[in-house]
């Protein structure tokens, strides 16, 4: 059951996962800029100019699993994490998602490759906007920088020749008994 106090998602394409069978759909979701501009709010984004999917389900397993695979595609502006400047991106990648109760039947494996995430098998609808979302916040570039833009640091460069002090050094003579 929903939480009566969260707030809608910003990017909400529910699937009624009944229908799903174990023949392959195919689904192709694109969000509207009212969308990207709320997603953008989510993800501290400086926008979103474009996010689509591509999306293929079926059941497995008998039944008691359901395949979510898609790709996604999106481009967005980020802020530098040096200059804070506008950055540019371009997001595009695969996925997987496994829906099922694997708990209660330890012998059902999952086959798809191990960086898909499983997940609880819906209860009602499936919100396969929210899960394009979800992958696309795990895509982004943690930290963009603006072409040229370099951290400046306080600190004094090191010589070629000089050697770093070991701050264990303190250390190797605690252990050492005076003669």
């Amino acid at each position: 059951m929903p939480d009566p106090g969260a707030l809608p998602p910003e990017f909400s394409r529910p699937i009624d996962v009944t229908r799903i069978g174990s023949v392959e759909t195919v689904q192709e979701i694109r969000a509207t800029p009212a969308e990207c501009s709320a997603l953008a709010r989510r993800f501290g984004l400086l926008g979103i100019a474009r996010l689509e999917a591509r999306l293929r389900l079926r059941r497995a397993h008998a039944g008691t699993q359901l395949h979510l695979a898609g790709h996604l595609t999106a481009d967005v502006t980020q802020a530098c994490v040096v200059s804070l400047e506008p950055v540019e991106n371009h997001v595009e990648g695969d996925f997987t998602v496994v829906y099922g109760d694997l708990a209660e039947d330890a012998d059902v494996s999952v086959d798809v490759d191990d960086e898909s995430a499983v997940e609880p098998f819906p209860t009602g609808p499936l919100d396969v906007g929210e899960t394009v979302a979800q992958e696309l916040a795990l895509a982004l570039d943690p930290y963009p920088h603006a072409p040229g833009a370099v951290l400046e640091s306080g600190a004094a460069p090191e010589s070629a020749g000089s050697e770093r002090p070991n701050p264990f050094s303190v250390l190797a003579n605690l252990g050492k008994t005076k003669g």
